[in-house]
């Protein structure tokens, strides 16, 4: 191998003498300096896939004997060591116009989350620990006043998301048993979690009653024996059924419910904790409506509409929560300390509601004017029309936003952004030069994520809190289409 600063002649082809041996590779100094900042191990394995990359690319083909000098090895070696410790996580920014995003991670924290998380990280905590009587703890504690406050629930428990939630509910009151569900609210949501594999899951029995678009209150009075164990009902949050339809309220059935001794249940999915028409969007039944109508257990997420973590939360009656949270299959589910850190703090939020608009994500976002997004996209038009010109034209245009996370499907938020158009004679070819771009846009440094509707690549500036995130990534942008 020539060494450093040895000319090495144009055209030359290496051999397989040429490359150094590991350990050589390794005492160069700047890969002395990397072992140092990354460690022998790691350095060391790269170094021998690297040269056993390059060995068996000069047995099977030509390389230029350029490939192969140090400082072009250095440089690989650096550029595979980064690449294999670098996050597969990333930060990315959401330009789709879908808020609470289920591939995007849902709910962005509070900042109030994030501070509490880093300090309960940063050393030990009182997770199982009662500071009072300096014996063990219940974790529970933690979050059970706090939830009880806001939804004036008599006692509540959490586990690690709302499938969780579902299926812990229906085992401790159901399993063995029968539970009694409308057949429109048999729901599927992400990932295949269907409710009768939830049912079955628990050991439950269910009982369909009813039609598709139609259930009346006798149809679960019907179904009521003495194997009944529950009466379940389901928010179908992620679709809407429209037309000659007909369902059973929760304070319809709770009467019913009490009447033959069986618990009422309800899955609210989402859970908004406050009235959303305060703020102009649209009705979401909150847990405090549904126990106002007389639900036992009622179940909700903590990542979609109520801007926390993933999470599953469980409120209600204090005998009904009781049994849940003593069913053996609740530690197998229960919540982590870093989620449940975060939930604590998203939910004190709460106890200062007129500040809710201001320090939490989702809901900043979700009550967002037109004119606010407006005035942003306009604030991002000239930078990105000088990244894009002159392959793509850029303009602002007025979107429509939607909600997320199979929350309010059919309903949508008035909104603004950037429309990109490749600029081509005619149709052919626009497809694929969207698809470029916004493969591009993936690739900066903080990817931009936007989506492809109408021959546009559409940037919906709804989620956008500081501009100059954006534009940070355009000079980045100008040189991958240079």
């Amino acid at each position: 191998m020539a060494a450093t600063g040895e000319s090495v002649v144009h055209g030359s082809k290496a051999r397989p003498q040429d490359l150094p041996s590991i350990d050589k590779l390794l005492r160069l100094p700047q890969v002395r300096a990397l072992v140092q900042t990354r460690g022998h191990t790691q350095v060391a394995t790269q170094a021998r896939v690297l040269l056993d990359g390059l060995r068996n690319r000069i047995l099977n083909e030509e390389i230029s004997l350029t490939a192969v000098q140090p400082d072009v090895l250095v440089s690989h070696l650096h550029a595979a060591v980064e690449a294999k410790l670098a996050s597969h996580m990333r930060r990315v920014i959401n330009l789709t116009g879908t808020v609470i995003h289920t591939n995007l991670g849902r709910s962005v924290l509070p900042q109030a989350a994030i501070r509490h998380l880093t300090t309960m990280m940063e050393g030990p905590n009182n997770l199982e620990y009662d500071l009072g009587s300096g014996g063990r703890g219940d974790r529970d504690t933690i979050v059970e006043g706090l939830l009880c406050d806001i939804t004036g629930a008599e006692a509540a428990t959490v586990v690690n998301n709302n499938a969780a939630a579902v299926l812990l509910s229906i085992a401790a009151l159901a399993g063995g048993r029968e539970v009694i569900v409308s057949r429109g609210e048999l729901v599927e949501i992400g990932g295949a979690f269907r409710m009768p594999d939830v049912m079955a899951s628990a050991g439950a029995t269910m009982i369909e009653v009813g039609t598709t678009n139609r259930t009346h209150l006798a149809d679960y009075q019907r179904a009521i024996n003495p194997h009944t164990a529950v009466l379940m009902k389901v928010h179908t949050s992620n679709y809407a059924v429209q037309g000659f339809t007909s369902s059973v309220a929760e304070a319809q059935l709770a009467p019913l419910a009490k009447e033959y001794g069986v618990a009422l249940v309800t899955d609210l999915g989402s859970g908004s904790l406050v009235d959303m028409t305060q703020f102009g969007l649209p009705h979401e039944p909150t847990p405090q409506e549904m126990l106002r109508d007389g639900c036992g257990v009622v179940t909700f997420s903590g990542d979609k509409l109520l801007g926390g973590p993933q999470a599953g939360l469980i409120v209600g009656d204090r005998d009904l929560i009781g049994r849940i949270r003593k069913f053996p299959m609740k530690r197998a589910l229960r919540l982590s300390k870093l989620p449940l850190a975060a939930l604590e703090a998203t939910l004190t939020l709460y106890l200062q509601p007129e500040l809710l608009t201001r320090d939490l994500p989702t809901l900043r976002w979700l009550t967002r004017q037109q004119e606010q997004v407006a005035q942003m996209a306009q604030a991002l038009l000239q930078p990105m029309q000088a990244a894009l010109a002159p392959r793509y034209s850029v303009s602002v245009q007025d979107m429509n936003s939607q909600i997320g996370s199979g929350s309010l499907p059919v309903d949508r938020l008035p909104s603004c952004g950037l429309a990109i158009r490749p600029v081509l004679d005619g149709k052919r070819g626009i497809g694929s030069a969207l698809d470029y771009l916004a493969a591009q846009f993936r690739a900066l440094p903080m990817p931009i994520i936007g989506r492809i509707a109408d021959d546009q690549l559409l940037l919906d500036c709804r989620c956008i809190d500081d501009v100059q995130e954006v534009q940070s990534q355009l000079d980045v942008l100008r040189q991958q289409l240079a």
